[in-house]
């Protein structure tokens, strides 16, 4: 029975209801679910279906809230949401840029906080500030009256597989708050702690009070939640480079340039957005196994198709990628024949090939001739022009098309086309040469994809041989074992060295790898590929790579990735952390699970120059800022130290603002 799109959609949503009912998972059943959402960012691509676009956002609307779970829906970034379905925003900077609810009984959310910037092939990582990541959400609190923040992502990850869309990085939102190896990325995490506890305080006043705000400034603004017990404050300063001194209810408050600063009960500051008190920490990947002996790795030259009659497919036209291979695969081999007559005159034979596909590989009688590339913002054609050699009589020409994750969003999705759009010969100045509509014949994926030779199982249905020099050229497989790292370190391998293809380790597919397409920076947008732990074994740890380009595995390395080094750096007039309910500021170290502080890298309680990267002690400092420290932390997985003159042996510089800067090593 054919069923509709919008069939579909509500078989699904009501299975996923269904399921979600049956474990009791709805806030009214006692669960955890406090609220739904249906569709995402649908307001991008609605224009594109004319008067159908708003009819469906109604027929969406009212089919989930026709399944009746007992909480409320929402749909992201849809400002025509029906009532009652509460329309959101996601986005970078929504105290700015959210227009606010559709009506005057629905809250305020941001549903996606993005916490870095989009992972791309071809770019330079984007890491979003902890400064303003914070702002962003104070902002939105303040000026949204937001009630609810979802950070996209809080949790990084890995795209395994083929999961990635096009042109992802496999590595996804490393930079969040926990990052891909569910590490904690400081101090953005402990920042953001810091902020939640800040809200947290004064929830009374956020939830039930009366919202007022007014100007401080030019670029200044206050505002502020108040009932008749409690009052909280948001103190904003937009201004990137000055910080002004404003005057809050008779009281002066200097703001550091682009903050807020949250008052509790309308007068004592709580939380500054600019002020990173929270523990910072490096992570640092560790190289425990070079993969660099020659006799243990094996390679296999992908078989290149030249035989149209053994082709599955056959046509005389150029077909869709993703009609062919139904995505179960990147690859698509387009194979053609074509009869060469050599002029007299000896003139250039030139080769040209436009594609809708992210890769186009060129082998003309098997020989590698040439390879284009698009990228994420760029144009979707791209165009592959080379000079080829050509024998006398039939050659085949053998084009990869390849694909780098399907796209992601857009309207017409089941419209858009991929693959080799056009082909032609020019030789000298004949007349071109258009092989389209020529017989075409067609392999879907590679024969290794096909034979699943990174399994253990099916590893020996192929002829392995050693390698050497002359092994590195495009389209080999090559096949090596490891052992797994000791201990509970995150591990990932380095494919520095590699060009572009996709990495197995004990059959499962941590990924595609594209570390030649470097960054404008001049460095891979990601050189380092998370194994989790589960995939290993401790020993004879099967690892497969396919690589379309050519590089050498024999620089690959397994690295251990972890915390090394933590610091802290808290001024002496800091507010205390709200998590710890202590009254004084202090510096709080904290190593990761399974390590402790190891080494007293530096420690100044003064005025040490620099920050966590760079530092020095200051014309202020106390003899006693190591052994102190090191007392209070040698030894133990986390420490805190006071930052007051009686625990340094007195003041050492009075008169002076004081600091306590520290970095210790964890191991």
């Amino acid at each position: 029975m054919f069923l509709s799109a919008q069939q579909h959609m509500q078989r699904f949503v009501t299975q996923i209801v269904s399921m979600m009912k049956q474990e009791g998972l709805y806030y009214p059943q006692g669960g955890p679910i406090i609220i739904s959402q249906v569709e995402n960012e649908y307001q991008m691509v609605e224009p594109a279906f004319g008067s159908g676009g708003p009819r469906y956002v109604r027929w969406a609307a009212e089919m989930a809230v026709g399944l009746q779970t007992g909480v409320p829906w929402m749909m992201c970034k849809q400002n025509d949401a029906p009532d009652p379905i509460i329309n959101t925003c996601n986005g970078l900077i929504c105290g700015e840029t959210f227009v606010g609810p559709n009506s005057p009984s629905k809250p305020a959310l941001w549903t996606e906080n993005w916490t870095t910037r989009y992972p791309i092939y071809g770019n330079d990582t984007k890491l979003r500030s902890t400064e303003d990541i914070a702002f962003a959400v104070a902002l939105f609190i303040a000026r949204k009256k937001g009630s609810f923040v979802s950070y996209y992502m809080y949790h990084g990850g890995t795209n395994f597989g083929r999961f990635a869309s096009s042109y992802v990085t496999t590595s996804y939102y490393d930079g969040a708050p926990l990052d891909e190896y569910g590490l904690i990325w400081r101090p953005t995490w402990g920042h953001l702690r810091e902020l939640h506890a800040a809200v947290n305080l004064s929830s009374e006043p956020l939830l039930f009070g009366t919202y007022s705000n007014f100007s401080l400034g030019q670029e200044q603004e206050a505002h502020i939640f108040e009932t008749e017990l409690k009052c909280v404050a948001f103190l904003v300063n937009f201004d990137k480079h000055q910080s002004p001194t404003v005057v809050f209810r008779n009281i002066p408050f200097q703001l550091a340039p682009k903050s807020i600063s949250i008052l509790s009960e309308c007068r004592t500051v709580v939380f500054e957005t600019a002020k990173v008190n929270a523990q910072y920490g490096s992570r640092t990947a560790k190289v425990v196994e070079s993969l660099n002996d020659i006799h243990t790795w094996k390679a296999f030259k992908e078989p290149i198709p030249e035989d149209i009659s053994k082709a599955v497919y056959t046509g005389n036209q150029l077909f869709e990628h993703l009609s062919m291979t139904k995505d179960e695969t990147d690859y698509l081999w387009y194979i053609v024949s074509y009869e060469y007559r050599p002029s007299d005159d000896g003139q250039l034979v030139l080769l040209n090939a436009e594609s809708r596909a992210h890769v186009l590989h060129a082998f003309v009688n098997t020989e590698y001739v040439g390879c284009v590339h698009g990228s994420h913002d760029g144009p979707g054609n791209i165009i592959l022009n080379t000079n080829i050699s050509l024998k006398e009589g039939q050659n085949t020409i053998s084009l990869l098309s390849v694909m780098v994750g399907s796209p992601d969003s857009g309207a017409h999705m089941e419209r858009r086309s991929f693959g080799i759009r056009k082909v032609s010969i020019q030789q000298g100045q004949q007349p071109l040469h258009l092989l389209n509509n020529e017989l075409w014949g067609y392999q879907v994926g590679l024969y290794g994809e096909g034979k699943r030779i990174y399994t253990q199982e099916e590893s020996s249905s192929v002829e392995w041989t050693e390698i050497n020099s002359l092994t590195y050229h495009p389209l080999t497989w090559y096949k090596t074992t490891f052992a797994a790292p000791v201990g509970n370190d995150a591990v990932a391998l380095n494919l520095t060295s590699m060009g572009k293809g996709e990495v197995w380790v004990n059959g499962e597919s941590i990924g595609r790898y594209w570390v030649s397409f470097k960054a404008p920076s001049g460095q891979p947008s990601q050189s380092l590929y998370h194994i989790p732990q589960h995939f290993l074994k401790p020993t004879d740890n099967l690892l497969v790579l396919v690589e379309e380009i050519g590089g050498n595995p024999l620089e690959i390395t397994v690295n251990t990735v972890s915390i090394t080094t933590v610091c802290g750096s808290v001024n002496e007039l800091s507010s205390p952390a709200l998590h710890t309910q202590g009254k004084d500021p202090e510096v709080r170290l904290r190593c990761q699970r399974g390590k402790h502080i190891s080494a007293i890298e530096f420690a100044s309680y003064g005025n040490p120059a620099g920050d966590c990267t760079t530092f020095s002690t200051g014309s202020c400092h106390a003899a006693l800022s190591e052994s102190v420290v090191k007392q209070a932390c040698i030894g133990k997985r986390g420490c805190s130290i006071p930052v007051s003159p009686a625990r340094f042996g007195g003041d050492p510089c009075p008169g002076i603002q004081k600091s306590l800067l520290v970095v210790a090593n964890c191991r």
